[in-house]
């Protein structure tokens, strides 16, 4: 294994949280809490979030250094990538503004996919 090699599995496990990490609270944790104990949703919440964070941080880190060392910050699709990863970003702060706004949740699932695949397509 090269140092590349580990610095995109750092990237995939990353992503892999943070979109695996949405896939389990929406399909797992949100109906067996919901109309029940609020404040453990809110706790699952907010243990994601920090998660999240730590997440998005490996991902910009290795993302940077990935495009910098492949010579990558040119290529439309990645741009087009980087767009979104902003647009997932507000979406985040909106949902952390207005919880109750499920639409938001869809959106910032939808994005995040459309950033996996515009990954899949820019490594290729």
């Amino acid at each position: 294994m090269t140092f590349w090699n580990g610095v995109l599995w750092l990237h995939l496990l990353a992503m892999a949280f943070f979109v695996g990490g949405q896939l389990m609270l929406a399909a797992v944790v949100v109906p067996v809490l919901r109309g029940g104990d609020r404040e453990a949703l809110r706790a699952a919440a907010r243990r994601f979030g920090v998660g999240t964070l730590a997440a998005v941080g490996v991902l910009v880190l290795t993302g940077v250094a990935m495009a910098s060392h492949l010579h990558k910050w040119s290529d439309s699709t990645l741009q087009v990538k980087l767009s979104l990863v902003v647009v997932v970003g507000l979406l985040i702060t909106a949902h952390m503004r207005w919880p109750e706004a499920h639409v938001l949740d869809a959106a910032i699932f939808i994005v995040s996919v459309s950033i996996v695949w515009l990954g899949i397509v820019v490594a290729g």
